[in-house]
């Protein structure tokens, strides 16, 4: 096994628990951040986290607190798994104890409501110094609770930041793909939470396997041709943070956003299917701020401008998908064939 290294990890959901574990049954010793004093108590006495993850035994070796200053002391590597609503707040109050070229990996999936940044972003705005990853892929955290086989990507300009996250992460059910594509790694993540709600909403409309099938391909093509026009590279989305995490969150009832849109394909409002959830679904204010970003782009997403009218303006979804259906014949595989007029 590699040296014993001191990790954190800022945020106890589902999955900042899950990397936490992982990398404290690997030996390392893991501070975990969280802001609930009683549930640090919990997680510190009976070494498990019953809101997120009931019956999930927690290594030893992981410290619950809820002192920013005492989870960061001397962590070498800190992930990073914040809602994006917090992210930056919470940053902003860990700055005074990161270290000089800290390396810092966010594992959130989501983008800033009101200046469009990505968590990498955030990172870079907030600490300049620090070196900067992403960690992303077909990872649900209750799936790498129970040990299934997974795989993930970690992605940064950084072959410190890769090297030390492969090593550290690495093990007999959950293995650690590297890429120097952040901004693709992480815009796959961010992205395929709105085209899971769309998989929800259709799976509890009875539509088939045909169906499902083309939305998730349909869904392939706007993720990329929107992440290309952002600075992606478009080959990240062959791979695990783009077409692998499309197909877990679409075809996967664990997936939070997949249940707000069955949800809504059953007649619930937004609020009842958001309450009903009980946790973030990040995709619900992705929808918002991405079709407002293609607009401004002029990017096609005539996905995500349909399903904004189901979310948002209650339209009928029968309405909307025949909009879909007689919108203009596209190509089918984006960059092969020239779309008219560009």
């Amino acid at each position: 096994m590699s040296d014993i290294r001191k990790v954190a990890v800022l945020g106890a959901g589902s999955f900042g628990t899950v990397i936490a574990n992982i990398v404290a049954d690997n030996g390392h010793k893991v501070s975990l951040w969280l802001r609930d004093q009683e549930r640090a108590d919990h997680i510190n006495e009976f070494h498990e986290n019953p809101r997120y993850l009931p019956d999930y035994q927690l290594s030893k070796n992981i410290t619950a607190s809820c002192s920013l200053e005492d989870v960061l002391l001397d962590a070498e590597l800190v992930f990073v798994s914040i809602p994006s609503q917090s992210f930056r707040q919470v940053i902003e109050q860990a700055k005074p104890w990161l270290k000089p070229e800290q390396m810092l990996v966010s594992t959130t999936k989501g983008i800033e409501a009101k200046t469009f940044s990505l968590m990498s972003e955030i990172l870079t705005e907030e600490v300049p110094d620090a070196r900067i990853g992403v960690l992303s892929g077909p990872n649900l955290a209750k799936e790498v609770a129970a040990k299934q086989l997974t795989a993930t990507v970690i992605a940064s300009d950084s072959a410190d930041v890769r090297t030390l996250v492969q090593d550290i992460l690495h093990s007999s059910y959950f293995r650690v793909y590297a890429s120097s594509d952040t901004y693709g790694v992480e815009l796959g993540g961010t992205l395929k939470n709105i085209y899971a709600i769309a998989a929800g909403l259709s799976a509890a409309l009875g539509m088939g396997e045909n169906t499902k099938s083309m939305l998730m391909t349909r869904s392939l093509a706007e993720m990329s041709r929107f992440a290309v026009c952002m600075g992606a590279n478009p080959m990240t989305f062959i791979g695990l943070a783009g077409v692998g995490d499309l197909i877990v969150t679409c075809m996967s009832p664990l997936s939070r956003n997949y249940r707000v849109g069955y949800a809504l394909g059953e007649g619930k409002t937004l609020d009842e299917a958001v309450e009903a959830l009980g946790q973030v679904a990040e995709g619900v204010n992705t929808i918002k701020h991405v079709k407002e970003k293609a607009a401004a782009m002029g990017v096609y997403m005539p996905l995500v401008a349909g399903l904004y009218e189901v979310v948002f303006n209650h339209a009928p979804v029968a309405q909307v998908v025949k909009m879909l259906m007689m919108s203009e014949q596209s190509t089918d595989v984006e960059f092969v064939l020239p779309r008219e007029g560009e």
